[in-house]
């Protein structure tokens, strides 16, 4: 990592995240497939070794989409009362839009916030006196 660079402001990295760009750079990929991350930056040379999202953003999508398919199924439901193949041919498709759709852009937002506020593991403070 370049210790002399200038800082990022967080406008621009919230950017790059959902572009799915390198966090440092901009420039180069993040995914070498759909939510495959490639083992470094092809532009900036940025080893993303120290990326550790997990299932950040896969959790955050099924809590948004889960409000507002359910929210929206309970107001058709209660209102029109339609038959359940018709939720199911209105539901899964949003369902599918608002969980796969947004997946890339969620998982490399929460890496460029995981570079940009420097994030990592939890160090122990040696507490012993000198």
């Amino acid at each position: 990592m370049v210790e002399n660079a200038a800082p990022i402001p967080l406008t621009q990295t919230v950017l790059r995240g959902l572009a799915c760009k390198c966090p440092r750079c901009g420039k180069g990929k993040l995914f070498a497939g759909f939510i495959d991350l490639k083992p470094s930056c092809d532009d900036c040379g940025l080893d993303y070794a120290f990326i550790d999202v997990g299932d950040g953003a896969s959790v955050f999508l099924i809590m948004i989409a889960g409000a507002i398919v359910v929210g929206c199924a309970l107001v058709v439901e209660v209102k029109y009362q339609p038959p359940f193949w018709l939720h199911a041919a209105l539901w899964l498709p949003l369902i599918l839009a608002t969980t796969i759709a947004p997946l890339r852009p969620m998982k490399s937002l929460l890496i460029a916030l995981q570079f940009h506020h420097k994030a990592s593991e939890g160090q122990l403070i040696d507490r012993t006196p000198k």
